[in-house]
């Protein structure tokens, strides 16, 4: 048995975050990053966009260079997972047997692809895009000569595949159960568009529309059997549908939770020495009326990193950090501040005909979010409108896009 005085759980971008900030802040104990990636910590969200369309290598999207993590004696245990917690005892046990004590610990595990459930599931061709096996997967099915491409879900991931697919030649069919793409996370105006972008690309977009089988042919997918009864064929199948927090062994060990696990504001869990940062931290978020969620962001992971960092140092500051998230497609640049949960009210900014547009959720008259189509200067003083917590505003005056937003504070 080996012993750490912090382990961090996770390598994505909180965990590599957290690491950062313990020495940034002078803790000299030792670290351990254990990590189910065989390759040092890289940031994800190129997955879908640059990396899978070639754009940038790997060296390009990783979080620091290799030889960083050794110059700052933080110790990779790479390619191996915790399988169980002794919260009493400070005690992880890895994937091989091996076992590692701890003062204190980081989870930062983040969360797995929501599977197919759907006969079939099991075939090859079939594309998760979480990590960057999933998007070596993809890029070597194309270099195979995947042509058609079918897609399972329309929210970002899906949204951004296809854009980079339809990039590399290949057809492209995009299937949402929901009635317009984006649904959970985006206002009709926003939906309406990118639908209309997408077709405009040459995607085949179909709404309300399930599968309910997956065919193959010698263990590898050719197609789909859709719910009304037609059959799509493929021969590369990208899914898209959500995220499943994986914190099975805090919840073994006895960490509170229900969706992911919970955390207060200094992003500790309900055990002793342990906090949780990143897609798989439930925390009542000060931007959503302190509702209870979990948020899927860079930024979130990396200001609970730093949150918990500072926690463990001994300078305590509670997270309060307003949320921001982007996704490109095509040349479209998607910037969002905010949460629109709960919104009641849109005002659109600018003519999507230009693709140059901004869609603010109100609630209550007050301003809650803003999602900037290649609208940078909207973003930004957006961004500073909802950190300054600014009140109601005439929706007049919010649409007239000849007035700058910071002259409505």
């Amino acid at each position: 048995m080996t012993a750490a005085d912090v382990i961090i759980v996770g390598t994505g971008h909180g965990g590599a975050q957290a690491a950062i900030a313990l020495r940034q802040k002078g803790h000299e104990g030792s670290i351990v990053m254990i990590g189910r990636d065989s390759v040092p910590p890289y940031e994800r969200p190129p997955l879908s966009k640059e990396y899978l369309a070639g754009d940038k290598t790997f060296e390009r999207i990783m979080i620091r260079p290799e030889k960083f993590w050794a110059d700052k004696a933080i110790e990779l245990r790479l390619g191996s997972g915790v399988s169980e917690i002794d919260a009493l005892a400070h005690c992880v046990t890895l994937s091989d047997g091996s076992r590692i004590t701890y003062r204190k610990m980081i989870w930062a595990g983040g969360a797995d692809p929501r599977r197919l459930g759907v006969p079939g599931s099991n075939l090859k061709g079939i594309h998760y895009v979480r990590d960057k096996r999933d998007a070596d997967a993809m890029m070597q099915a194309l270099e195979n000569g995947a042509k058609r491409a079918a897609i399972i879900g329309a929210g970002y991931i899906g949204l951004e595949a296809a854009a980079v697919l339809r990039k590399l030649g290949c057809e492209v069919t995009v299937l949402e159960m929901q009635d317009r793409v984006l649904a959970r996370v985006a206002g009709e105006e926003l939906s309406r568009f990118y639908e209309d972008e997408h077709r405009r690309q040459g995607v085949d977009i179909r709404l309300s529309q399930g599968v309910s089988e997956v065919i193959g042919e010698d263990g590898h997918v050719t197609g789909l059997l859709l719910d009304n009864g037609e059959t799509l064929d493929c021969d590369m199948l990208v899914v898209g549908i959500g995220i499943v927090p994986a914190v099975a062994p805090l919840i073994a060990a006895g960490a509170a939770g229900s969706n992911g696990v919970d955390v207060d504001i200094y992003c500790r869990t309900t055990l002793d020495d342990i906090y949780a940062i990143g897609d798989c931290a439930a925390h009542a978020n000060p931007f959503a009326d302190s509702a209870v969620i979990r948020l899927e962001s860079v930024q979130n992971a990396n200001d609970m990193a730093n949150t918990a960092a500072r926690a463990i140092m001994g300078d305590k500051e509670a997270y309060h950090a307003l949320p921001w998230f982007w996704s490109n497609q095509y040349d479209l640049k998607l910037q969002t501040a905010g949460l629109n949960l709960g919104y009641d009210a849109t005002v659109l900014r600018g003519d999507p005909e230009t693709r140059k547009f901004t869609v603010v959720y109100l609630k209550e008259g007050r301003p809650i979010a803003f999602d900037c189509v290649n609208t940078m200067k909207d973003y930004v003083q957006g961004r500073k409108l909802l950190e300054a917590g600014v009140e109601k505003i005439d929706p007049e005056l919010l649409a007239d896009a000849e007035i700058q937003l910071k002259e409505m504070a």
